[in-house]
């Protein structure tokens, strides 16, 4: 991936990243069609839903040592900041005849079937299978962790190809109004997992066929994961992806049309490359990429990627920073909300005697907190819908810092005055926060891929940025990796040294408050 200057050097470079998009935009995109698009949001929030409420209680099931707690919880997100970026990279470069984003989309969410396979049934495999309790209680915490970090691991991985999905086969209205199904759709997958997880199914009829509640949500879990992949990957076409400096045959006459005989293709919908067919502008493109190919090649490194990725422009790496100061703040507190509502706001003791009243409080309040989290996917949703008016009048500045804001300041005040209702309302606020996070980020990496594409327009250099477009989503949803690292390894030492949850809220609080000033000064915004 180094510059067209190297010596010794091959650049592998799609039409789509090197060449103006605006020179040949898809057509509107139907609603129809981005909704199918969102379904992937769907699902994979519906499962995330399901792992929230279902993933301890199968963890301390199967016995797992509160040693190994802190291992489950970080190293999916070590891994996924560390092989993020790189999965991005990778996908700039598929030549599958499929596309770029489609088999890795598809590949990553048949990782996250297997890995609810092995969480939600292994200890019961297990436990068919082998007989000797020492090594059935091995096997199945292994299988059962395997399952956790696998599921985790490309849960996570997944929303970066969906976003370069969409960018590359949408204009620039399209992706907006994308996003925000995409955030829609996560809300209402969210809302009915924590819904179906809030069911008791052991006492209904389809528990007892299935056998335990864990095999319920399986079952569901399978069936929208599944169902929601094949109505994705179906929503809208690509165009597979050539190898252009391969492909690329010497120059023609100049009454040959510019992409008639070549056989390049550029990046994105089928629609995209139909429409550029006899575009000007791609002819300047091609004579470009004639001049790279000349060079010696140069395979994708991980010292390449790095290079990239240290020398993204200013303002990019603002829009990480920014993302990674409010996925902080969230994950604080939604991470340990359910925790903080049996305790602080309920009183209860979850160290007591499991028959005590203090443990059956703490329950009680742990089950009302679930219900605070579908409150919150809800008002995602809702807020997803009303964002598109609202951004005509406040802009995306106002959007973000409002989203911040918002979320600061109901945090803040959940943290100074535990109450049962103003808590639970105050959860719509949190909506607010997660769409935000969802939509305004990859709005404005929109914006800044359309105004680069412009300027390469304007001033006739069509030179890679070194990045594609899947290394630029990867970047900015990697710093949500980076965040759970922080989370996972910092507020857990801040509990131990405060001897209360609370200080969980407050950190929430204050981080989204600090996070205000931040995209109010430091993140460039597109006039």
């Amino acid at each position: 991936m180094g510059g067209p200057g190297q010596s010794g050097t091959h650049t592998y470079q799609s039409l789509a990243d090197s060449c103006p998009a605006g020179s040949g935009e898809p057509p509107r995109r139907p609603t129809g069609r981005l909704i199918m698009h969102s379904m992937a949001m769907f699902g994979r929030e519906f499962c995330y839903a399901v792992e929230a409420a279902y993933v301890t209680p199968v963890l301390l099931s199967v016995g797992l040592p509160k040693s190994l707690y802190s291992t489950v919880w970080l190293l999916s997100p070590v891994l996924g900041f560390l092989l993020q970026p790189v999965v991005g990279s990778a996908s700039d470069h598929c030549r599958s005849s499929w596309g770029r984003r489609r088999p890795y989309i598809l590949a990553l969410g048949l990782l996250m079937l297997l890995g609810l396979t092995l969480y939600l049934n292994g200890d019961a495999v297990v436990s068919a299978l082998i007989v000797h309790p020492r090594k059935k209680l091995v096997w199945a915490i292994s299988v059962t962790m395997i399952g956790v970090v696998l599921f985790d691991f490309a849960a996570d991985f997944i929303d970066g190809p969906i976003k370069a999905y969409l960018f590359d086969v949408c204009s620039h209205k399209d992706k907006e109004r994308g996003l925000h199904y995409h955030a829609l759709f996560t809300g209402f997958g969210g809302a009915l997992g924590y819904i179906l997880g809030a069911i008791d199914w052991a006492h209904l009829k389809l528990g007892r066929l299935l056998g335990t509640e864990f095999q319920v949500m399986f079952f569901f879990s399978a069936l929208v994961l599944i169902l929601s992949l094949i109505i994705h990957l179906c929503s809208i076409p690509e165009a597979s992806l050539r190898d252009v400096a391969k492909d690329i045959v010497p120059q023609q006459s100049s009454g040959d049309p510019p992409l008639s005989s070549d056989g390049m293709h550029k990046y994105g919908s089928i629609e995209k490359v139909r429409n550029d067919s006899v575009n000007p502008e791609l002819l300047m493109c091609r004579q470009k990429i004639k001049t790279t190919t000349q060079q010696t090649r140069k395979a994708m490194s991980m010292r390449s990627l790095l290079r990239a990725l240290v020398h993204m422009p200013p303002h990019y790496r603002c829009l990480c920073v920014s993302h990674l100061i409010g996925w902080t703040a969230f994950l604080s507190n939604m991470l340990f909300f359910t925790d903080f509502m049996g305790q602080i706001v309920y009183h209860g003791d979850p160290y007591s005697m499991h028959n005590s009243t203090e443990f059956l409080i703490y329950e009680r309040g742990v089950e009302v907190g679930c219900w605070g989290l579908c409150i919150n996917s809800v008002f995602s949703s809702l807020y997803s819908y009303f964002q598109k008016a609202l951004v005509s009048y406040i802009g995306l500045k106002g959007l973000y810092f409002m989203g911040y804001l918002l979320f600061g300041l109901g945090t803040g005040f959940i943290g100074l005055f535990p109450n049962v209702y103003s808590t639970l309302v105050l959860c719509a606020l949190f909506g607010v926060m997660s769409s935000t996070l969802y939509t305004v980020p990859f709005n404005l990496l929109a914006e800044y891929h359309q105004e680069e594409e412009k300027e390469q327009i304007q001033g006739g250099d069509l030179d890679s940025r070194g990045r594609g477009k899947g290394v630029d989503c990867a970047a900015l949803t990697c710093m949500v990796q980076l965040a759970q690292i922080l989370v996972g390894g910092g507020l857990g030492f801040l509990v131990n040294t405060a001897g209360s949850v609370i200080v969980v809220v407050i950190t929430a609080s204050a981080v989204a408050l600090i996070g205000c000033c931040f995209v109010a000064l430091f993140v460039r915004y597109v006039d």
